[in-house]
């Protein structure tokens, strides 16, 4: 049981899916600092001086009666519910830079493996319509122009 577990974990896409893993774990870490400390601070004093962690809307107070609360740690150390909307625009936006950055990499990836197409040499543009033509012909199969040999 062992030798055949450590076949299994020795083929490729096996080492391969735990290093795509353990780099998009590290991927995701830097694009929440990103988010968090780089993108939101400007966007928040943008907009007034805002802190988006501390956007929440109280649902029902907590049992220690603290009156309106400043901060979203102490809505929670009062055991209060609360819609926590701030933090999922942060998760938002995150979830924004990360797509952004899988389709710019999609993208390259595919420029690098599609190969331009080879225009064949047995063909000539038609003088009229400008489609290819093969070589030999007389007469346009598009525009039906009489061609000059």
């Amino acid at each position: 049981m062992l030798k055949g577990f450590r076949e299994f974990i020795a083929r490729g896409n096996v080492v391969d899916l735990a290093i795509a893993v353990i780099i998009g774990a590290a991927f995701a870490t830097v694009i929440k600092s990103l988010v968090d400390d780089v993108v939101m601070p400007p966007l928040g004093l943008a907009l007034g001086n805002v802190d988006f962690t501390n956007l929440f809307v109280v649902l029902r107070d907590g049992t220690k009666a603290m009156g309106p609360y400043a901060t979203l740690a102490d809505a929670k150390e009062a055991g209060a519910v609360t819609i926590n909307y701030g933090l999922f625009l942060n998760a938002f936006v995150a979830f924004l830079l990360v797509g952004l950055a899988c389709y710019l990499m999609v993208r390259q990836v595919q420029r690098f493996l599609t190969k331009p197409v080879a225009v064949p040499l047995d063909t000539k543009p038609c003088p009229q319509c400008v489609m290819a033509i093969p070589l030999a012909a007389k007469r346009c199969p598009h525009c039906t122009s009489t061609l000059e040999a």
